[in-house]
């Protein structure tokens, strides 16, 4: 990447508050991080930033990850209501930072602003590989419903074209202004949501336990198949942080990014825990480790025929294309702040209708690399694949983002303040810490080694952005 001909301006390093205040209130004396909002402009009310959680929670996931979690067996749905605590307690610890400083960039913002430039630079760089990754994955899994509506009989060219599309429309709406991200975003999530609704209600009258196959179908023993799987559904509860990161878009972000965050995360909650439920209970077992449209499978076991599945099939891609839709907007939300303040290239700090234009291109260019790479493996191991680099590379900014609360905690225990609720605090933060090194743990030595080299392939930019500062 190339940087503008003028050097960034000079960051200052964060060094903590002069005078620490209460535990969950801001400091004094803190220098800002990242780019203070715009008092200007159209801003994301509660309904849309929630509306944006949503959407890019119940993005390509739901659709694909209970094929994906099949081979673990039924092991697979405790993982996920554990998986659900963990998001809620992400939630409410991205709202409690939110309330600290509310500005765009999320996990980068409260990373540096705790821990300094270079914990806010590997945080902004992996949360970005995370973006553009996921987008890869969900225009992967697009394919695979797209099949049903019109068959690409396995052809490989047909393939790559079809999911470079999914990648570069949303990214076309993107740069057309943020007023059009909102409104795909609420459209997208009121189409997907009530289909989603019915087949997860309505899949619970056709279930039959006979479907749901062995509860420890790996053999890796119960603990290790509910770290294997909660490692692949960590994808489905990707987007969390999405008011986190445009806080600075949002409407009152101190107190609606707290609130669209546990919301979105909890109704999302509710649509994953009965669709999963309902797929594996209509969906025999060896079928469903084999389906590339788990969702349309089940409603063709429901009703018979195959009407059912070619409309869940549509609902699908509306769902997945409102999630590359925001998702596309956090691609370039994260280097946006971190160019702001000097650590990423000046050109991804620039904004075009309230759009970082270049950071998107740059993201939707580098996704549909990974995607031409990586489909050769067919539709379903691409996303599998693609899915388990992004557990890693998410869950660096996750870990970095609940040290930094629980680094404010610390900071503000000498003060006075109601120890119930710094007690509260401190749990809830400890909790999602945990529950970050145990989606570590499960992701496996693969997914590690190879979040690992795209982690550390960032040094060379931090380290060239860092020289250019103190010329």
């Amino acid at each position: 990447m190339q940087t503008s001909p003028a050097a960034p301006r000079q960051a200052t390093r964060p060094s903590g508050p002069e005078t620490p205040g209460p535990a969950g209130s801001p400091p004094t004396g803190t220098a800002p991080t990242g780019p203070t909002p715009r008092k200007g402009g159209r801003r994301f009310g509660l309904t849309t930033a929630t509306a944006l959680v949503m959407g890019n929670i119940i993005g390509g996931g739901i659709f694909m990850i209970p094929a994906a979690v099949a081979p673990f067996g039924t092991v697979s749905l405790v993982a996920f209501v554990v998986l659900t605590v963990g998001a809620i307690a992400l939630a409410l610890v991205f709202g409690q930072l939110a309330r600290r400083n509310p500005r765009t960039g999320g996990p980068y913002v409260y990373a540096r602003e705790a821990f300094g430039d270079f914990a806010g630079f590997l945080s902004a760089w992996s949360y970005w590989i995370t973006t553009w990754v996921s987008n890869a994955a969900l225009a992967v899994a697009a394919v695979g419903y797209l099949d049903v509506l019109v068959p690409l009989h396995h052809s490989i060219p047909l393939e790559i074209t079809a999911a470079l599309a999914f990648q570069w429309l949303p990214a076309l709406a993107n740069l057309a202004g943020t007023r059009y991200v909102g409104a795909v975003q609420l459209v997208s999530t009121v189409l997907k949501f009530v289909p989603l609704l019915l087949v997860a209600v309505g899949g619970l009258f056709f279930f039959d336990p006979k479907n749901l196959g062995p509860f420890d179908a790996s053999g890796q023993g119960w603990a290790g198949g509910m770290s294997a799987a909660a490692a692949i559904l960590l994808f489905s509860y990707l987007g969390v942080e999405s008011a986190a990161m445009s806080a600075g878009k949002v409407r009152d972000p101190e107190r609606n990014v707290g609130r669209a965050s546990v919301l979105g995360t909890a109704g999302a909650a509710v649509v994953y825990l009965l669709g999963t439920l309902a797929v594996f209970g209509t969906v025999a077992h060896q079928q469903l480790v084999h389906s590339a449209a788990p969702f349309s499978d089940a409603v063709n076991a429901m009703f018979g025929g195959t009407w059912g599945g070619t409309a869940i099939a549509v609902a699908a891609l509306v769902s997945m294309t409102g999630a590359l839709n925001g998702w596309t907007l956090l691609s370039a939300q994260a280097p946006y702040a971190a160019a702001k303040d000097g650590l990423f290239p000046a050109a991804f700090g620039k904004e075009r209708r309230g759009v970082p234009t270049f950071g998107v291109l740059v993201s939707v260019a580098l996704a549909s690399a990974l995607t031409v790479l990586n489909f050769a493996s067919g539709a379903k191991g691409a996303f599998d694949m693609l899915v388990l680099v992004t557990t890693f590379t998410a869950t660096v900014p996750y870990l970095l983002s609940t040290a930094a609360q629980l680094y404010w905690l610390v900071r503000g225990a000498g003060e006075k303040v109601d120890g119930g609720r710094l007690v509260r605090d401190t749990v809830l933060g400890l909790g999602a810490f945990a529950f970050s090194i145990w989606l570590l743990a499960g992701a496996g030595y693969a997914a590690v080694y190879q979040g690992v080299l795209f982690l550390f392939a960032g040094i060379l930019v931090y380290v060239w952005m860092a020289g250019r500062r103190r010329d």
